[in-house]
């Protein structure tokens, strides 16, 4: 499908200049642009870059898109949010045919409400119910009396356990697992886990000894507008239910443990786990595989870096890095210190050196 300049535009709420009857067929990057694709240049660097016949641009506010040779632009005061929406209107989406696949197992219990579309090898259990529009790629399983919202996009080989309730307009990217048992087993009697938590680091002589199994007889509760990446894992509370608040983003390989909360419009990025109990508040953002430990409370707004291990408590709005997690400028400042000590050793031992030369009492 074909969009002129003024329809991207207005689409993404930008300024276009030029010829904005032009019709483009896709974007590109700029040293790949064609004439019939919009190049992405929104900074110098990338527009030095432009392919010979680029006839159209997407721009940084201040650009000069007649000095690059071009017959329009569209300009934009923030470019990687323009991206958004941008690229929300090229994606036609996967192809998922409307109705039923005949390949899909729908149990008589569940409800598909007028929209929805099953694609092949779908299983859907009894008391199941499946919102307005919701997509479901091949394979997916829906497990018994699960509720997703309307307009979901629910990919390839995703699993949503029984009474899981999900609401709108969620994501799910192929090999999302939600709702399955959370890792939780004990011991008949106290063993060395227990004896060195309680210690910090004296086992008592005490050793592990067959492990029993605690059920989850929860679910899992997710908000609006929730994504989830592939092959992360929610895992189903023990008693309550694990909750993601609305609006929150999780990148691929995930994992979130039982009885965990999640609040709102928070971000978790590829590899972060995080332990049994702990609850997240707003807005929180997880950097690549920061580690969680269980039964934490995280305040709103907090920040940790990538490789960040929390063990404590955090009060809103810390930035934190490192493991041991610091705040950011303390564990900058703790990193430019260890890169000094060779040095500082090479110079106390210069030192020691030279005093042993000069003999007692110089």
């Amino acid at each position: 499908m074909r969009y002129s300049i003024a329809e991207i535009a207005a689409a993404i709420g930008a300024r276009a200049e030029g010829r904005t009857d032009l019709r483009v067929a896709g974007a590109a990057e700029p040293q790949a642009a064609t004439p019939d694709r919009l190049a992405l240049a929104m900074s110098p660097a990338y527009a030095a870059s432009l392919a010979p016949g680029t006839r159209a641009a997407m721009l940084a506010e201040g650009q000069d898109w007649r000095a690059l040779g071009l017959e329009a632009a569209i300009l934009v005061p923030r470019p990687r949010y323009a991206m958004a929406g941008l690229t929300q209107l090229l994606d036609d989406g996967p192809a998922i045919a409307p109705g039923v696949h005949p390949s899909a197992v729908v149990d008589p219990a569940a409800e598909i409400a007028e929209g929805a579309a099953i694609g092949p090898f779908c299983v859907i259990g009894p008391g199941a119910r499946i919102g307005p529009n919701a997509r479901l790629g091949a394979h997916v399983s829906i497990g018994a009396e699960a509720r997703v919202g309307a307009d979901a996009l629910i990919l390839d080989g995703v699993r949503i356990g029984a009474r899981c309730r999900i609401g709108d307009r969620f994501v799910a990217q192929p090999g999302a697992v939600i709702g399955g048992d959370g890792f939780s087993f004990v011991t008949p009697e106290p063993g060395a886990v227990e004896a060195v938590r309680a210690s910090l680091g004296d086992r008592q002589g005490r050793a592990q000894s067959a492990y029993a199994r605690i059920h989850s007889l929860g679910a899992v509760v997710i908000g609006d507008d929730v994504e989830i990446g592939a092959n992360s894992c929610i895992d189903r509370g023990t008693i309550a239910d694990t909750e993601i608040g609305s609006g929150t983003k999780i990148d691929n390989l995930v994992q979130v443990g039982h009885n965990v909360r999640v609040g709102s419009d928070c971000l978790l990025c590829g590899q972060t786990g995080i332990a049994g109990s702990t609850v997240l508040g707003d807005r929180c953002v997880m950097g690549g595989q920061v580690g969680i430990t269980d039964h934490l409370k995280i305040g709103d707004d907090v920040i940790a870096g990538a490789g960040t291990l929390l063990r404590t408590d955090q009060a809103a709005g810390r930035v934190m890095l490192g493991n041991p997690a610091m705040r950011m400028e303390a564990s900058i400042e703790s990193y430019k210190a260890l890169r000094r000590l060779p040095r500082l050793f090479r110079d106390v031992a210069a030192l020691k050196d030279g005093l042993s030369k000069r003999g007692p009492g110089n």
